[in-house]
């Protein structure tokens, strides 16, 4: 298992980097929207959806809203909006967080509603794409802003895997994910934020900028794991073990992106926060 998935990140990462530095934000965004599309059919399936007129259908309501979302991001955007949009999204993810504590402490979670985990999975896959395309944008960042977010992410995920495994005693949500220990996040907070400091040279940060940046990119961290187990959690609740088979090694698109959906939101508010310009 281990094998399949070295071979298949080590087939889709070099190209998705290199295009991620090349490729013009309008391709971009059809690139993401692409993967979007691909994991709203793979949520449609655990909110219920079997059918596959179903799962097109849903698809399409998912590509008119983010063709809606792109036209906003064209837009200036003052306080206020960005105030709203913060909100909305630590709302959301707030809630997810209670559906995960609950499920934890009373095998309860999120209701097994169709037409609840049918708006759960547009919160979830256009929020992330929105913030994928607005940090590709940045202003004199071509497409750094995306290549570091993923390289936070992923090392987090690297750290906690390989420091839960060798240290790891405390379970996390053994319920939800029983392979996650609270060693393991704590070894990838400590791999992001290394990653973080690292890289964020290219930016030009003052050195308060800086330590405000490593604390952004710790939250988007935290946020990762998040949503790494609330997808968890939908499939757990759905009797699924992968949200499909797309990826040898890895199962489906939302399998590998899970994460992102509740961090690149998370990371693009905190460059706001930083001072990048979006």
């Amino acid at each position: 298992m281990l094998k399949h998935r070295l071979i298949t990140a080590g087939c889709l990462i070099p190209p998705l980097l290199a295009g991620l530095l090349l490729l013009p934000t309008p391709a971009i965004a059809v690139v993401f929207a692409v993967f979007a599309g691909i994991g709203a059919w793979e949520w449609a399936s655990l909110a219920g959806w079997s059918e596959p007129s179903s799962r097109v259908l849903y698809c399409l309501v998912i590509g008119a809203c983010l063709w809606l979302t792109y036209t906003l991001l064209r837009l200036p955007w003052d306080g206020a909006g960005l105030f709203g949009v913060s909100a909305l999204l630590l709302s959301w993810w707030g809630l997810c967080g209670y559906w995960l504590f609950d499920y934890q402490r009373q095998g309860l979670g999120i209701p097994r509603s169709r037409p609840l985990l049918t708006m759960a999975g547009l919160l979830v896959v256009v929020p992330a794409w929105a913030a994928i395309v607005r940090l590709h944008g940045a202003i004199d960042a071509r497409g750094y802003l995306v290549v570091l977010l993923l390289l936070i992410v992923w090392s987090a995920d690297t750290g906690a895997f390989f420091v839960g495994r060798r240290y790891g005693r405390h379970r996390l949500a053994d319920r939800v994910s029983p392979g996650k220990t609270w060693e393991g996040l704590v070894g990838g907070l400590l791999a992001g934020a290394s990653v973080a400091l690292l890289c964020s040279a290219p930016l030009a940060l003052r050195p308060r900028e800086r330590l405000v940046f490593v604390f952004v990119c710790v939250v988007t961290v935290l946020f990762s794991v998040l949503g790494d187990l609330f997808e968890s959690l939908v499939k757990r609740q759905a009797g699924v073990k992968d949200s499909g088979r797309l990826l040898p090694g890895h199962g489906g698109l939302l399998d590998r992106i899970d994460s992102l959906t509740a961090a690149a939101p998370v990371f693009a508010l905190g460059m706001v926060v930083v001072g990048v310009p979006l």
